[in-house]
C-alpha cells in the first residue's frame, strides 16, 4: 500500500484518517495550515504533523475545501507521487503539478463527532495512469466493500445527485424545525416519519414511495398549507416542490 500524507484538518481528512488507522494503514502524516486542528487531529489518529514541510509520501490526499486544492497542490514537488483530491466537483486536472494525478471521491456527508461504517460508503476512483489507478482501487478497498472508478462526468453527476440526496433534504429538515419551532412542537416528532421515508427507498424506487397531498393535488390541502406560512422564502420553496411533484405524477 501507498504511504499517505492526508491534506487538511476538516471533517473529510479527519474521517478519512480514522478510516485508514481502522484498516491498519495509518497515513505516515497530516499537513495543514490550521496549527491547532492539525495537531488535534494528528494527536487524534496519533500520527505525525506539520505545517511546514510536506512529510515524504507516495501519495497526497487532499482534503480540503475544493476552492484550496489547486493552491496546495501546488506544493507538492515530487514527479513520483500520487497526488488526489477528494473532490466530487472538480476534474484531476486541478491538481497543478508534475506527478500522477488522481480524485479519490467518497460519497460521504462526514460530520466532526459522527461514527461511521466506512464499509459501507461508495468511494470512486480516477487516475490518468491505470497503473495508479489499481493502487488507489485498493487502497479504497482496504476501507470500503464498495470501491468503483467513475471518471469525471461520471463524479460530477454524482456529486449534484448528492447535492439534491443530502443538503437539499437536509436543508427542508430544517424548514420543518422552524415551523414546529414556532409552534413550540418537538422537531423529534417528525423523527419516526424522516426514518421510514429514508428507509423506503432501500426497497422502492423514490418515485414510487412518493405520498402527500401534491401527488394526489389534493388543492384543498395546500392551499391551507399556504396560507399557514408568513415566510416568502419558504412560500416559494413550497410552492416549487409541490408544482415539481405535481408534473412528475400527473396523468
Amino acid at each position: 500500500m501507498l504511504k499517505t500524507v492526508i491534506i487538511g484538518s476538516g471533517n473529510v481528512a479527519r474521517h478519512l484518517a480514522k478510516a485508514f488507522c481502522e484498516a491498519g494503514l495509518p497515513p505516515v502524516g497530516i499537513y495543514g495550515r490550521n496549527e491547532a486542528a492539525v495537531k488535534e487531529l494528528a494527536t487524534e489518529v496519533n500520527v505525525p504533523f506539520s505545517t511546514d514541510e510536506l512529510i515524504d509520501a507516495e501519495l497526497y490526499l487532499i482534503c480540503t475545501s475544493d476552492r484550496a486544492i489547486a493552491e496546495v497542490s501546488t506544493k507538492i514537488q515530487n514527479p513520483r507521487a500520487v497526488v488526489a483530491h477528494t473532490s466530487g466537483s472538480l476534474p484531476t486536472n486541478i491538481l497543478q503539478g508534475n506527478y500522477h494525478k488522481a480524485a479519490f471521491y467518497p460519497l460521504q456527508t462526514f460530520s466532526k463527532d459522527r461514527i461511521l461504517d466506512y464499509s459501507e460508503i461508495p468511494f470512486f476512483i480516477e487516475a490518468e495512469d491505470p497503473a495508479v489507478g489499481e493502487k488507489l482501487m485498493k487502497m479504497a478497498s482496504a476501507i470500503s466493500t464498495r470501491v468503483s472508478r467513475a471518471d469525471y462526468d461520471q463524479r460530477r453527476h454524482l456529486h449534484l445527485a448528492a447535492v439534491f440526496a443530502c443538503n437539499f433534504v437536509n436543508h427542508l429538515y430544517a424548514q420543518a424545525e422552524k415551523i414546529c419551532e414556532l409552534q413550540q412542537i418537538p422537531f423529534e416528532y417528525l423523527l419516526p416519519l424522516i426514518k421510514e421515508t429514508a428507509s423506503k427507498v432501500e426497497n422502492l424506487l423514490p418515485k414510487n414511495a412518493q405520498t402527500g397531498p401534491a401527488v394526489r393535488n389534493d388543492r384543498n390541502v395546500i392551499e391551507k398549507h399556504e396560507s399557514l406560512i408568513s415566510d416568502e422564502m419558504q412560500l416559494k420553496m413550497y410552492r416549487l416542490l409541490t408544482e415539481s411533484i405535481y408534473k412528475t405524477y400527473e396523468l
